[in-house]
This record gives structure tokens, C-alpha cells and sequence, in this order.
């Protein structure tokens, strides 16, 4: 596998440790992760919530259209980062691994912002009942009932998100058997 790869899923999916122990069996790669650029927004930063301006209070409408509209240019101006990171690393020799959390639409704009080829999308797909269990074994947490739910999340990813590249459920797989799974099945990741 060269290029660049992307591996994507919910969050608790397993996407990060998949990510490095992916990278960790190519014989030159990189691990591009995505929460290093959410966080380098120091002040400003906007997170991004599903339906933002849309479930807002009616006289609230207005100022949150304008917050979704700052999380989401964020959230798009990570992408872009990543894809931009990403690719410099292929140029200078890297399959570069992406871990981060593409959804819906976002994945194919994801796929036009990288210029590599080849390009590989793997989504991890793990049950719901899996994710929250994983989910309740982490450090940190990813999920605010409040904001992102389990359930709610995992619906966006099988209703949403275009059927590209190669489908893992690894509800019942260790890390190294998905890495195994993902070279076994490149050419179906293979997207461009």
C-alpha cells in the first residue's frame, strides 16, 4: 500500500489505534491525525455539532446559524489541513495513513481534496453496541448525549455516507485483524 489512506468511521470505531498499527506494518509511513489540528485552535475554536442551526430556540436561530457556520469552516479547514499534510507526505515518499471522523457528504469532498493517487478510504464499522462499549472503556470520551449520541452517529455513517472504498465491521475483530483485513481487501479501499 502507497499513497495515501484514509480511515474513517465514528468516533470509538477503533480508527486511531487501526490508523498506527497500519502505519506501524508499512515499511515507510505516516500517521496523520486529525485531532492535531483541531487542537492547534488555541482560542476560537468552534466544535462542530450536528444540526446546529436548526435546533436552536427561534429567537436563537440567528446566532446559531452563525456558530454552525464557524464549526463547520473549521471542521472543513481540518479536512483541508489533513489532505494537504497528507499529501506532502506521499510526495516525499510516505504512505501517509488519515485518521479522522468523515461522514455523510464530507467523505467525498474528502476524496476531492486529495491529490495522491492512490487513494484509499477504509471505513471502520463496528456495531452500535460495540462503539459504546468501547466507548465506555476509553479515557476519553468522545460522546455527549447532549450533543453526539451512539446510536445517532452510527445512523449518519450507514444512511449518509456514500458506500466507498472498503466496509469493515470489526465489531469482532482485534486491531491486527483489521490491519490484515484492510491489506487483504486494498484494492477494494482503492478509490482513485
Amino acid at each position: 500500500m502507497n499513497g495515501v489512506v484514509l480511515v474513517t468511521g465514528v468516533m470509538a470505531a477503533g480508527k486511531s489505534t487501526v490508523a498506527q498499527a497500519l502505519a506501524e506494518r508499512l515499511p515507510r509511513a505516516a500517521h496523520v491525525r486529525e485531532d492535531m489540528f483541531r487542537r492547534m485552535i488555541v482560542s476560537g475554536r468552534e466544535e462542530y455539532v450536528p444540526g446546529a442551526a436548526g435546533e436552536t430556540e427561534a429567537g436563537e436561530a440567528e446566532a446559531g446559524e452563525a456558530e454552525a457556520g464557524e464549526a463547520e469552516a473549521q471542521l472543513r479547514l481540518r479536512y483541508r489541513l489533513s489532505a494537504a499534510t497528507a499529501d506532502a507526505y506521499a510526495e516525499a515518499g510516505f504512505t501517509a495513513i488519515v485518521q479522522d471522523v468523515v461522514l455523510g457528504e464530507y467523505l467525498t469532498a474528502y476524496v476531492a481534496l486529495v491529490r495522491t493517487r492512490p487513494l484509499y478510504v477504509v471505513v471502520l464499522a463496528p456495531d452500535a453496541g460495540t462503539v459504546a462499549a468501547r466507548e465506555a472503556g476509553r479515557a476519553k470520551t468522545g460522546y455527549d448525549d447532549a450533543v453526539w449520541t451512539v446510536p445517532a452517529l452510527d445512523e449518519a455513517l450507514r444512511t449518509s455516507t456514500p458506500p466507498i472504498g472498503l466496509w469493515l465491521d470489526t465489531s469482532g475483530l482485534t486491531p491486527t485483524q483489521t490491519v490484515e483485513a484492510i491489506l487483504a481487501g486494498r484494492e477494494r479501499a482503492r478509490v482513485l
